[in-house]
């Protein structure tokens, strides 16, 4: 009888301490898992005041822990928490004005390499060619009053399933596109299913997502035709579409438009099959006409093809002019770009001709879009000419080509990787807010 009572009492004070022991454990664990939610604010940007109210109700909660399902409970809490944050931060962010800020840096960039992304054409490729610094890949774009996501390729790619996405003007166009390219090669490599191997014409897709992107060559952004065989001199019409585009983007979702350097070079101007005027050239009983009125007139022509395919499913974006930086002479008198770091926003302006064409292309994109919704259709600006200003170290200068070579240096494109990539940061912001699609609530890694 007495052993018994003793296997009895044993048993009992084993159950007691196995129970207790569990309990700590596990209550333990609960409340580590409740404290990661003080790093929400780091993960989101949140305001003091807002990150404060979300650390009371974490603490309110704890002290309730040990009265419910921990597992449950903790899951649902986790779950609100970050529901929470989400919608705080991307209140604050679709608030903020993204395109007024400074570069910061980012120690965690680049996202790519030269040696990793094939798509880098060689006057863009800037370490191949020597350039001694790397810190100009190192910066982000941080606006004024929120700060700007990192482009992620993952989410990107989601949003654009199935759709289609053009980028049509010069060679900043081009190079915009390559950069997205290379970007989107963490997520996927894209094969080329172009109509034809001229590289101003391209077509990639990205087979898992469904989603077409391509780049189609048009500087003057209407029909335009050398004079001469070096291409010194250049008629453009500027009331007649280029169809090379034109007759293409139906088929589009998104349109990305873009123009500018080349307006700045000698131009013969055309209207309804008549010269108008000549810019830069010694033509005789020609009235002189520089590019503003040129530049205005082609813009127009190019939004009114646009307007005038009636189709709702496109959606247009203007992406602004990306200035130049040749300092101590122009660029073909021994003009450079040899800065190593960007500038303050306080140290440079928009102004001369930068500041002229920036302000006709947005007047023109307004224009446009006032006739454009009235009719169903929809328009985006990207204006990211203040942000590229202000990088006068990212061009490959001398470092686009052999040094052997006797070429001028290069202070109008853009390294890869490089500055550029940033534009990718704002474009899908501008996405993202215009709410063009939806996104599956998912992690993107």
């Amino acid at each position: 009888m007495s052993q018994k009572v003793t296997i009895l009492v044993f048993s009992s004070l084993f159950v007691f301490l196995l129970t207790t022991i569990s309990y700590s454990l596990l209550s333990y664990d609960s409340l580590w898992k409740i404290n990661e939610f003080t790093g929400l604010s780091n993960d989101y940007g949140l305001k003091n005041n807002e990150t404060q109210s979300l650390q009371n109700e974490t603490e309110s909660l704890k002290n309730q822990t040990c009265f419910r399902n921990e597992t449950e409970s903790l899951k649902n809490l986790r779950d609100r928490l970050r529901d929470e944050a989400e919608k705080r931060a991307s209140k604050a962010l679709e608030k903020c004005e993204i395109f007024s800020g400074e570069w910061v840096p980012n120690p965690e960039a680049p996202y790519y390499t030269n040696t990793t992304c094939w798509e880098i054409h060689e006057h863009q490729n800037c370490m191949k060619y020597g350039r001694p610094d790397s810190e100009f890949m190192k910066w982000r774009w941080k606006p004024n009053e929120c700060e700007l996501p990192i482009f992620n390729p993952f989410q990107f790619l989601e949003i654009m399933r199935g759709k289609s996405m053009a980028f049509v003007g010069d060679s900043i166009g081009r190079n915009h596109m390559q950069s997205m390219i290379c970007l989107l090669s963490r997520a996927e490599w894209p094969i080329d299913v172009s109509y034809t191997d001229d590289f101003s014409f391209k077509r990639w897709q990205y087979s898992n997502y469904n989603f077409t992107m391509a780049t189609f060559w048009s500087p003057y952004l209407v029909r335009a035709e050398n004079v001469d065989s070096k291409g010194d001199l250049i008629n453009i019409y500027l009331d007649e579409f280029d169809e090379k585009w034109t007759a293409e983007i139906k088929e589009f979702d998104y349109v990305i438009i873009n123009g500018g350097q080349w307006f700045l070079r000698p131009i013969v101007f055309y209207e309804k099959k008549k010269i108008v005027g000549c810019q830069y050239c010694p033509r005789e009983n020609v009235t002189h006409l520089t590019w503003h009125s040129g530049y205005r007139k082609a813009f127009r022509t190019a939004y009114k093809a646009i307007i005038n395919l009636g189709n709702s499913k496109v959606v247009t974006i203007l992406r602004t002019y990306a200035p130049s930086h040749f300092e101590n002479g122009v660029w073909d008198k021994g003009g450079n770009c040899i800065r190593t770091t960007p500038f303050k926003s306080s140290e440079t302006r928009l102004e001369g001709y930068n500041l002229e064409l920036h302000t006709i292309q947005v007047q023109e994109f307004k224009r446009a879009e006032k006739k454009g919704v009235k009719r169903g259709l929809k328009f985006m600006l990207l204006d990211t000419t203040q942000a590229m200003l202000l990088r006068p170290d990212g061009h490959p200068n001398n470092y686009g080509h052999s040094p052997h070579q006797n070429l001028t240096n290069d202070c109008v494109h853009w390294c890869l990787p490089g500055p550029i990539d940033t534009l990718a940061d704002f474009l899908l912001e501008t996405l993202r807010r215009e709410g063009l699609s939806s996104v599956p609530k998912k992690d993107f890694i």
